[in-house]
């Protein structure tokens, strides 16, 4: 599965595009007064102009072998969430994967991750035009299994790990749907911030399929194009 397109709600417009385009040096493809759209790898991110302060977790995916360099990179730009102690960065052997994490110009939870189980080398230098793509975004629930059999019928994507009752995980290591049940679990690894069911609209390509993905007020729409 593949995130090609994800948009995201921010009443923080202005300081969301600065925050890529300034601090990152991300190119705009789109700038209109309500929206902007970046380029990252295979995947459009689009920011959306709302009234409401809508709080996301979204991820993106780098080369598996350029963990230290893009960590070095950010490191200058921003400033790292902090794990445990001082430490910036997160192991997680069940899914053969290194993270490490910043606020974005939203105050989303944003997320650098490489999964060296796709063994997407670089041999280059890294700047932000090595990230892959938009890797994972946060779709909170009150029904992990439910949502995962809606998932399963609409884009034919599966369960990957994780579990039914406080956190799962739909779709592939090239795209993920993050599903926490927001019940159970309150708030997004490693920071304070309360996970809620905020909106967002996606493009969604699986199995040579692109659909629009939308989610709004606990509500999941797909349309196949």
């Amino acid at each position: 599965m593949k995130i090609k397109e994800l948009a995201l709600f921010t009443n923080q417009l202005d300081t969301a595009k600065k925050f890529y385009s300034k601090l990152l040096g991300v190119k705009i493809i789109e700038d209109k007064p309500d929206r902007f759209t970046l380029k990252i790898g295979w995947s459009k991110l689009t920011f959306l102009k709302s009234n409401e302060d809508y709080k996301y977790h979204y991820c993106f995916l780098i080369p598996s072998n350029k963990f230290i360099e893009a960590l070095s990179f950010m490191e200058e730009k921003v400033d790292l969430i902090d794990i445990d102690k001082g430490r910036k960065t997160q192991r997680f052997e069940t899914w053969n994967a290194d993270s490490f994490y910043f606020y974005d110009g939203s105050g989303n939870v944003a997320e650098f991750i490489v999964r060296h189980d796709l063994k997407n080398q670089s041999s280059h230098s890294f700047s932000f035009e090595d990230v892959i793509c938009v890797n994972e975004i946060g779709l909170p629930t009150s029904s992990i299994e439910d949502t995962n059999t809606i998932l399963k019928k609409e884009l034919n994507s599966d369960f990957w790990k994780g579990d039914t009752k406080h956190f799962g995980t739909n779709g592939t290591q090239e795209g993920l749907f993050l599903l926490p049940n927001y019940k159970t679990r309150t708030n997004w690894f490693p920071t304070e911030l309360t996970i809620t069911p905020s909106p967002f609209k996606a493009a969604i390509e699986n199995n040579n399929s692109l659909y629009d993905f939308d989610f709004f007020n606990e509500d999941i729409t797909v349309k196949k194009r």
